[in-house]
C-alpha cells in the first residue's frame, strides 16, 4: 500500500465556517490553571494515553490511532507557528489564532471521532483545557485590562476553530486509508515452516487489515520490508529454535524470575509504553510545547508506518509455503518434520504467553520498539532517562536507560515463547530504519525560523 495522497488546502468555506463556530461556541472561563506550566500537547498526550487503556485497545491497531491524533495536533499547531513542513493540512492559518488553543481542540475532535464510546470523559477534559486557557481573565488578581482580556479570547477562539477544522479533515483523510475495508481471513498454510492458526483460539490473523492500510511518510508497506526468514536448516533457525524452546516455555524454562515476570509486562500495548516514556522525558527535560508537538508526531507516525510495514510482511511471507513463519508453539512439536537434525521435536510444549494470530515473522512489538527507542534517542542524545511505564494488570516498571527498555522489550517476546531471537532482531533493525526515515524527511525545519521566533512562540 502506497503512501496516503492526503495533501489538504482548507478551502474558503471552510474559513466562513470559522467564523460561525466563533459566533457559536464562545470560550468558557472561570476554571483555574491545572498545571503551572502548561504543555496542551504532552496534556492531550496523556489523555491520547488514558482513552487507549480505558477502550483496552489493541497493540496492532494503536499506532494508526495514535498518528492520526498527532498528526492533526501538529498541523494545528503548526499552521499557526509556521516552523516546520506540514504533514497532511497546508494552510496557514488565521492570523492572531492561538496556538495553544488549536492544540486542544485538534486533540478533542480527533479523540471525539476516533473514540466516541469516551466523548463524555473527552467533553470533559476539553472544558477543563479551555477554562485554563483563559483563566488569567478570570482571575482579578491579575489585574488583566478588559481589553486586554477580549483580544487573549479572541485569539484562543481563532485557535479553536482552526484546530477544529485541521482534525476534521484529518479525520476526513483516513477514513478512507482502507482500515475499514473487510478482507477475506487469512489462515496461512500447512506446509513445513509456514505458519497456521495457533492454540488456544486457533483464529485467522488479527488485524490483517493492516497489511493493506496506507502509510503516512513512507512512500510504501514494501520500502523497508525485511528480507525472507532463515532457512529451516540453516544454523540460525538452529539456534532460535533452541533459545526458544529453553527459554520461553510454560514451565521448566531455564528463565530467572524478573524474565518471566518481563514477557507479560511486554505484552502490552506498545503505543501506551512509548508515549508514556516520551511524555515524561518530554516533561523533565522541559521541552517546549513546539519541541513536544514535533517529538510525538514523529514517534507516532513512526510506528504506525512500522506496524503497516510488518503487517505487510507478515501477510506477504505468511502466505510463502517455504518461507519459515511458524510460531515456535507449532514448530517445537512439530519439530520431528523440518529436516534439520539439531531440532529435536516436544509434543505438547507450550509458551509461557499465548501466542498472537499472526505469522511469526516480522515481529510487532520489536518492530515498534526499535522505531520508538529511535526517536526518543534522536531527541534525548543521553541514554540515561528515568521513566515509568504501566501494563494493565501488571506491576509498573520504571526504567533509567532507553537501550534497556528497549532490550527488555525485544527480549521478553523470547522469553515469552512467541518469537525466535533472530526475527526480533531483524525486526528492531526495521522499525530502526523506518524511524530514522520518518524523522530525516517528514515535518522538516523550516528556513529562517530563528531563536526569537521560538521565544515568541512560546509566550502564544
Amino acid at each position: 500500500m502506497k503512501r496516503f495522497s492526503c495533501r489538504v488546502k482548507l478551502t474558503r468555506a471552510a474559513v466562513l465556517a470559522w467564523i460561525a463556530l466563533l459566533v457559536s461556541s464562545p470560550v468558557v472561563v472561570g476554571a483555574k490553571n491545572f498545571d503551572e506550566n502548561p504543555n496542551q500537547v504532552l496534556e492531550w498526550n496523556q489523555i491520547f494515553i488514558d482513552t487507549l487503556i480505558a477502550t483496552n485497545t489493541a497493540n496492532a491497531s494503536s499506532p494508526r490511532l495514535g498518528a492520526i491524533v498527532h498528526t492533526a495536533i501538529f498541523d494545528a499547531y503548526n499552521g499557526i507557528e509556521q516552523r516546520y513542513t506540514p504533514i497532511f493540512v497546508h494552510n496557514e492559518a488565521p492570523n492572531r489564532a492561538s496556538s495553544r488553543a488549536a492544540v486542544v481542540a485538534a486533540a478533542y475532535t480527533v479523540l471525539a471521532g476516533l473514540f466516541p464510546s469516551q466523548k463524555s470523559a473527552l467533553d470533559a477534559s476539553y472544558a477543563a483545557s479551555l477554562a485554563a486557557l483563559s483563566d488569567d481573565c478570570d482571575d482579578a488578581s491579575q489585574g488583566s485590562p478588559r481589553h486586554s482580556c477580549t483580544r487573549r479570547i479572541e485569539r484562543i477562539e481563532r485557535g479553536i476553530a482552526w484546530g477544529t477544522d485541521v482534525a476534521q479533515a484529518v479525520l476526513a483523510c483516513r477514513a478512507t486509508d482502507g482500515f475499514s475495508l473487510s478482507y477475506t481471513p487469512f489462515t496461512g498454510g500447512t506446509a513445513v515452516g509456514q505458519w497456521r492458526p495457533t492454540p488456544p483460539a486457533f483464529g485467522p490473523m488479527s488485524a490483517q487489515v493492516l497489511a493493506f492500510t496506507a502509510m503516512f511518510v513512507l512512500d510504501n508497506n514494501t520500502q523497508f520490508r525485511p528480507g525472507p526468514p532463515r532457512a529451516l536448516t540453516s544454523p540460525i533457525y538452529t539456534d532460535d529454535f533452541n533459545a526458544v524452546k529453553a527459554l520461553g516455555r510454560n514451565t521448566g524454562s531455564t528463565r530467572s524470575a524478573d524474565q518471566t515476570a518481563l514477557a507479560p509486562f511486554w505484552e502490552g500495548n506498545a503505543s501506551i509504553h512509548w508515549n508514556q516514556a516520551a511524555n515524561q522525558m518530554a516533561r523533565a527535560n522541559h521541552l517546549s510545547v513546539s519541541d513536544s508537538n514535533r517529538l510525538l508526531a514523529v514517534l507516532n507516525i513512526a510506528m504506525a508506518d512500522t506496524v503497516s510495514t510488518t503487517w505487510s510482511a507478515k501477510r506477504f511471507y505468511g502466505d510463502v509455503s517455504f518461507e519459515v513463519t511458524w510460531r515456535p508453539v507449532t514448530a517445537i512439536p512439530l519439530a520431528d518434520t523440518d529436516g534439520n537434525p539439531n531440532t529435536v521435536a516436544e509434543p505438547g510444549w507450550l509458551p509461557l504467553v499465548n501466542t498472537p494470530s499472526h505469522p511469526e515473522y516480522p515481529a510487532g512489538h520489536p518492530s515498534l520498539n526499535g522505531a520508538a527507542a529511535t526517536v526518543l534517542l534522536s531527541y534525548f542524545r543521553r541514554q540515561q532517562q528515568t521513566f515509568t511505564l504501566i501494563t494493565t494488570g501488571q506491576p509498573s516498571r520504571t526504567y533509567t536507560s532507553i537501550a534497556r527498555a528497549r532490550s527488555d522489550g525485544n527480549n521478553a517476546r523470547v522469553w515469552g515463547g512467541m518469537h525466535y531471537p533472530s526475527t526480533v532482531a531483524i525486526s528492531d533493525a526495521e522499525g530502526e530504519a523506518i524511524a530514522n526515515f520518518v524523522n530525516q524527511n517528514a515535518m522538516q525545519r523550516r528556513h529562517g525560523r530563528d531563536e526569537e521566533d521560538r521565544e515568541r512562540s512560546r509566550e502564544r
